[in-house]
């Protein structure tokens, strides 16, 4: 199959999972939803207005929580809905190659997951009118907002590839997600340390999902970050091919 042929069936794929987002009420709810939790977070949890400050902090301190929950949910559908409704042997037998679709189908959802962070526009457009932050930083915030969406995105999509019920790939991705969120945190880091070797246990801390995106709460963008996010949404999405594609050899 030739590399214009595979491109192809990527885009074929990326379209035909974009449009089933949106010709069914998936993706309208997944972004109201998500455009009604992410500031009332910052309003209320957050107290946006009670900081005096003229920045979105309180909105990216609470993102990988709300982001830990509802890309699972976005993610879940991916390959699960495809064994549940016994269509995964018509994409199989498409001649796209299975990385394609697994990366086709991956694309999507993470376009869906930026139309959800750009609702929250606003919220940018109103600090600007309020005071005179630091566009930069607040730039930076939102693009590791966007990859920590890709990288739960493409775990939950591996993890989809596993089943076909859609409530289990949900609980899995959450889960997943979870225990890199909190991989770096001290309740882990001090629960591992009396068992395990110190080098392992600050191998793991170094895991943490959380901690590579306060870099870019901070403004920095780092190259080590930036491989982080990018190695977990190529690992996610070559994964989710790999068992994808074992499944069509096993015939399943």
């Amino acid at each position: 199959m030739t590399a214009g042929s595979s491109i192809a069936g990527l885009h074929a794929v990326f379209r035909r999972e974009l449009g089933s987002y949106f010709t069914t009420p998936l993706a309208f709810v997944f972004l109201a939803a998500f455009a009604f939790a992410a500031p009332a977070f910052a309003f209320n949890v957050g107290r946006f207005f009670d900081t005096n400050r003229a920045d979105l902090a309180p909105l990216f301190a609470y993102l990988p929580w709300l982001l830990m929950i509802l890309m699972p949910a976005l993610a879940m559908r991916a390959w699960a809905e495809e064994r549940d409704r016994g269509t995964i042997e018509t994409l199989l037998s498409l001649p796209v190659p299975v990385w394609a679709a697994s990366l086709g189908k991956f694309l999507a959802a993470w376009v869906v997951a930026g139309l959800a962070l750009a609702l929250t526009f606003p919220m940018w457009i109103a600090v600007n009118y309020l005071g005179a932050p630091d566009n930069m930083a607040i730039a930076a915030g939102y693009l590791g907002a966007f990859l920590l969406a890709g990288a739960y995105l493409a775990i939950g999509q591996a993890l989809s590839a596993t089943t076909g019920n859609q409530v289990v790939a949900f609980v899995l991705g959450v889960l997943a997600a979870f225990l890199l969120t909190m991989a770096g945190s001290p309740f882990v880091t001090g629960a591992l340390s009396s068992a395990v070797p110190a080098w392992l246990v600050e191998a793991i801390a170094h895991l943490s999902a959380l901690e590579r995106f306060s870099a870019f709460q901070s403004g920095v963008i780092g190259v080590k970050d930036l491989v982080y996010f990018l190695s977990f949404i190529a690992g996610g999405t070559a994964a989710a091919g790999l068992l994808i594609g074992a499944s069509r050899a096993g015939g399943r």
